[in-house]
């Protein structure tokens, strides 16, 4: 059977998000909120990181698979669980499968990073089975359902289920418990949309003046498309970078709950390449391993109008990144700062034509980083693909400038184009 089927009438409410509390305590950490000096001090206000990569398995996702399953009868625990996962709530069922003697099979998708696929088996050890199915997180959740109608076993959602968001939820009330007083607004990551959902839900109770900021990536707005459709819209094409929230379609459930709070809840989106650049941040400033997705609120706050001297809570969603992704993540964040460029450049075949180059177009404080031959069939020139990095994102008009007046011929490549895609 599936749970999502079966508990379609079902609503959480801020005492289910209390029980969940209850519930899982035992298992989970009351993660850190953490003052960010650097943060505070670019933005006026006061910034405190909810740190959800110090759970068991690094992200939040802990809480709504256990408490989900937690509640399963004991019919249901010997017929076993079955979900799919990007990657954070496998691991959350994961960990609920060896605590609570469950057998399951996890369905995850083929660019889940491999550290993401070793904590999942650490975690579950003999009581999981890992398979690797599907381009995105839509494609293995298609295999887990067909799976779950198949063997019987109970589907475990990773956001589209009332006692998976009422565990999510339970972060705010941990905040709430933290504080002296309500903060001016919290700042939450959305992929499938299960924790602003419980998370929105809790505080529109208890702290009503604070507003919640929504933050999803700029290459899956599945929550900006369907509050302009008016109900869930599947997306036709999904950047699957930010692997923890790379979902092509908004959940059922929170979608009924965030379009019901629009006045309270304020929905962005962030590029790619920005997230990027607040991972290195955080890494370098806070000593912080945050996921693509475990940074998009702090992310968002450059976009926010944040009152001085105000609270604002940002959650760190998760710390499960790969270590092996990081020339990519550097890459992004280098290009999205405009510090780093791409250029075809002919270069005559003739002597000194590469000193002529560094010479007359190269900046004293620019820098190649990438210098590959890509043809050289003929005697008067050679192409090549060559990557500069400038020591200020202001320099590049003058380098094209010091090109164009150069008889080398350079061509820039723009992000985006095909042939950038391709070549980088």
């Amino acid at each position: 059977m599936t749970v999502t089927d079966s508990a379609a009438t079902q609503v959480v409410t801020p005492d289910d998000i209390d029980t969940a509390a209850r519930r899982i305590g035992d298992v989970i950490l009351a993660s850190e909120l953490h003052q960010s000096e650097r943060l505070s001090e670019q933005t006026g206000a006061t910034i405190l990181l909810k740190r959800e990569d110090q759970q068991a398995v690094r992200s939040y996702k802990i809480r709504g698979a256990y408490n989900l399953m937690s509640q399963l009868t004991g019919d249901e625990r010997s017929a076993g669980v079955v979900t799919a996962s990007a990657g954070n709530h496998a691991q959350g069922v994961a960990f609920a499968c060896r605590s609570l003697g469950i057998n399951g099979r996890i369905y995850v998708p083929t660019n889940t990073p491999k550290q993401k696929r070793d904590r999942i088996l650490a975690h579950g050890r003999n009581w999981v089975e890992l398979v690797v199915t599907g381009v995105n997180f839509d494609a293995a959740q298609a295999a887990a359902r067909a799976d779950a109608e198949r063997t019987g076993a109970t589907m475990v959602p990773p956001f589209d289920h009332p006692d998976t968001m009422a565990g999510q939820g339970t972060i705010a009330a941990e905040i709430l418990a933290q504080l002296d007083s309500v903060p001016d607004a919290v700042v939450v990551p959305v992929g499938g949309g299960g924790l602003v959902g419980g998370l929105a839900t809790y505080l529109a109770e208890y702290a009503p003046d604070c507003k919640v900021i929504a933050v999803e990536p700029a290459g899956a707005p599945s929550l900006t498309r369907a509050l302009k459709a008016g109900e869930p819209v599947t997306l036709d094409t999904v950047d699957t970078f930010v692997d923890g929230a790379s979902v092509a379609r908004i959940g059922d459930f929170p979608f009924g709950v965030i379009s019901s709070m629009t006045e309270r809840i304020q929905v962005l989106t962030v590029d790619e390449g920005a997230v990027c650049t607040a991972m290195l941040e955080l890494y370098q400033n806070e000593g912080i391993i945050a996921e693509p997705a475990g940074a998009l609120a702090v992310t968002a706050l450059d976009q926010l109008d944040i009152d001085e001297g105000a609270t604002v809570v940002c959650i760190i969603s998760g710390g499960n990144n790969d270590v092996s992704r990081y020339s990519e993540i550097i890459e992004r964040s280098l290009v999205h700062q405009g510090l780093k460029h791409y250029f075809l450049v002919k270069f005559p075949q003739e002597p000194g034509q590469l000193r002529r180059f560094l010479d007359e177009v190269l900046g004293p404080e620019d820098d190649i980083t990438q210098f590959e031959y890509l043809k050289r069939n003929n005697r008067e020139y050679g192409a090549a693909l060559v990557g500069i990095e400038l020591g200020s994102a202001t320099g590049l008009h003058s380098l094209l400038e010091r090109m164009d007046a150069s008889r080398i011929d350079c061509e820039r490549l723009e992000p985006g184009t095909a042939a950038y895609e391709y070549l980088t």
